[in-house]
């Protein structure tokens, strides 16, 4: 098969083997079209996917195999990532469904790595099954940083119809947040951001909106430093570099009266102050991106729904999102990498000049002059 016909070869770690893991996969797969993009390699188990099989009573047929370069095209594929027995106690939280997750994702990890399969997809896990002494990461991005990252920093990012939201901080709690907003972090993570949604979306010239850490308050200054020492000055900083960020915004400008469409992303300082209004302005689940990692990884933004698992009432439409954009990011690398491997030679000096950045520039949304602003006047 040529390089241009070949299906995209997807890693699908099965979860938690006690939730709706292995429903939302098959009910995915039900759908045959689905195939013609793509070739599934399920992480996992046969003995437990065949019980949830019989259970949900589903048409799931998959082949076992062993390695995924085994994996047939056309067909559901499970890579047999252990041969153990597991107790599945559907709906209930267990140290042997912890463990069974694990198992998957330190296989897909392994196999990554030799470059066996094209990207992954997650199904939901539960990290408390998981004890800190055999699974020490705050969830599968920072395992996957740290296993296939070769260095390169995670950026968490939730993608909806109609916004996508990043995140500066990965597991820390609120309270721990301020310790990560730093002009260097902001810089950095603000960057990868650009880089992602230029590269995985092909956005040309990406506008993103950067969050204050702190409320405003009845003057309309922030309560905190942070804002004033540390984000704006980020902004200023990433201006120069030619990427177009605003801000800083609170959370209640920028999710009001839709503000936040203006922007192409937004790099929210906590993961509650980006979850939260998304869940509450998305018309629908939303999909999980591990931005910045050399694979593309994606996951159905659900948890393992213990209070549904073994039902039939798992809605699979976040996870086939989660599918369909991993595919669609692959593609977009492909074509954006592409030239980038064989530039044309220059065939003359380039000269730069203050006049380029007058010619780029963008007039910054009325909703982002405030009172004692800095930013020049775009007159």
């Amino acid at each position: 098969m040529s390089e241009e016909k070949r299906r995209i070869h997807v890693a699908i770690t099965h979860g938690d083997t006690n939730g709706i893991g292995y429903e939302l996969i098959f009910k995915t797969f039900a759908e045959q079209d689905i195939m013609e993009y793509c070739t599934p390699i399920i992480y996992g188990s046969p003995k437990v996917a065949a019980y949830h099989r019989k259970m949900l009573d589903v048409p799931a047929n998959f082949s076992i195999i062993s390695k995924a370069e085994d994996a047939y095209e056309g067909r559901l594929n499970l890579l047999t990532c252990f041969e153990e027995e597991v107790k599945v106690d559907v709906g209930l939280p267990s140290g042997e469904a912890g463990t069974a997750a694990l198992k998957a994702l330190e296989r897909v990890a392994e196999d990554s790595r030799q470059e066996a399969f094209d990207v992954m997809v997650a199904a939901p896990m539960n990290k408390s099954n998981m004890p800190d002494a055999v699974f020490p990461f705050y969830g599968y991005s920072d395992f996957l940083e740290s296993r296939i990252g070769d260095g390169q920093k995670v950026l968490p990012m939730l993608i909806g119809e109609k916004m996508r939201v990043a995140t500066l901080t990965v597991g820390k709690q609120l309270a721990d947040a301020p310790t990560a907003v730093n002009q260097a972090n902001i810089e950095e993570k603000a960057t990868l951001l650009w880089q992602t949604l230029k590269r995985d979306f092909r956005i040309t010239n990406p506008r993103i909106a950067i969050l204050a850490l702190n409320p405003k308050t009845d003057s309309h200054h922030f309560v905190g430093t942070e804002e004033s020492e540390q984000i704006a000055p980020a902004v200023e900083s990433l201006a120069k570099k030619g990427i177009q960020a605003f801000g800083p915004y609170s959370s209640d400008e920028i999710f009001t009266d839709s503000e936040y469409m203006h922007f192409d992303a937004i790099l929210a300082m906590h993961q509650e102050q980006a979850e939260t209004p998304f869940r509450a302005l998305a018309q629908s689940r939303g999909v999980r991106l591990l931005a910045g990692l050399p694979l593309v990884c994606t996951a159905p933004d659900i948890d393992v729904s213990y209070d549904i698992a073994g039902k039939g009432e798992a809605d699979e439409s976040s996870f086939r999102q989660a599918l369909y954009l991993a595919i669609d990011i692959y593609r977009n690398r492909q074509e954006y990498d592409l030239p980038q491997a064989n530039p044309l030679p220059k065939l003359y000096h380039e000269r730069r000049d203050d006049s380029e950045k007058v010619r780029f520039a963008r007039p910054k949304p009325k909703f982002e002059k405030e009172e004692n602003s800095n930013a020049e006047s775009a007159e």
